[in-house]
């Protein structure tokens, strides 16, 4: 099993997981959760897919992993109670999914990954990531996967204490998150899977199910029998050895790429 390798893209801190073989391959861009795993090194030993022949280039979110201010999550936390929907949000899925082709350029420059689509799979927050690269941009993408994901960013807010006060601009940004209503879009661009912990907060749940029915046919539901939202212990900063039910959804990710992969 190859070594982690550490570095930046365009800015953009990662952790890359190099194929059996070492060589030129396919390559599947992930972003991590804001719960546990929060940093792209913790994201990448949960879900390390190490039986899928491709790079697996996890990119650390906004604020997060060497991106931390001072080292803590002091400061994210501060603007979540601030304001979760125009302070963390929407700037953070926006920040990393127009990162990207950059990125990408950059990763492109320093290992030996195809220049082909890309697969993309996020988590949580991250998840977003990757579904607003599949809504919004022409990035060609091979397959996708999102896990216990923000699908409608209402939901999300609306997990937060007290009532959410909208105006035009976080209306739009609510809107220019909401995934179910572009599902039709995410239909044409590439399949994807939908990984749901049967344990985690019931709207998202639902959100889950309500995105693989409105994309249809070129989407699939994996639930996953008593995962709740983590995926990994706190405080999900730093490396982790595999919890049981993360590696469950290690597998069902695997075959998923697997079966895809071009």
């Amino acid at each position: 099993m190859n070594s982690p390798i550490t570095g930046t893209a365009a800015g953009v801190p990662f952790t890359a997981l190099p194929p059996a073989t070492g060589g030129p391959a396919p390559l599947i861009v992930t972003w991590h959760m804001l719960d546990a795993p929060r940093s792209d090194a913790a994201f990448a030993a949960a879900l390390p897919m190490h039986d899928v022949p491709a790079w697996r280039v996890h990119l650390a979110m906004p604020m997060c992993g060497a991106r931390m201010v001072d080292g803590s999550m002091d400061a994210g936390l501060a603007l979540l109670r601030e304001d979760p929907l125009m302070s963390v949000f929407h700037p953070f899925v926006q920040q990393a999914s127009e990162e990207l082709p950059a990125a990408l350029d950059s990763i492109r420059a320093q290992l030996p990954v195809d220049d082909g689509p890309i697969g993309v799979l996020g988590g949580s927050l991250g998840g977003a990531v990757a579904l607003r690269i599949l809504a919004d941009t022409a990035i060609p993408v091979f397959a996708a996967a999102v896990v216990n994901s923000a699908i409608r960013i209402r939901t999300v807010v609306d997990m937060f204490p007290g009532e959410y006060s909208y105006d035009a601009e976080s209306t739009r940004a609510a809107d220019d998150l909401d995934f179910i209503a572009k599902a039709g879009t995410i239909a044409e661009r590439a399949p994807l899977l939908v990984v749901s912990g049967e344990l985690d907060d019931p709207p998202l749940r639902a959100d889950a199910v309500s995105l693989v029915d409105a994309v249809g046919e070129g989407a699939e539901l994996l639930s996953v029998p008593g995962l709740a939202h983590a995926l990994a212990d706190e405080p999900g900063i730093e490396p982790a050895p595999q919890l049981p039910l993360a590696r469950e959804v290690d597998a069902g990710l695997t075959a998923w790429f697997r079966r895809h992969l071009l």
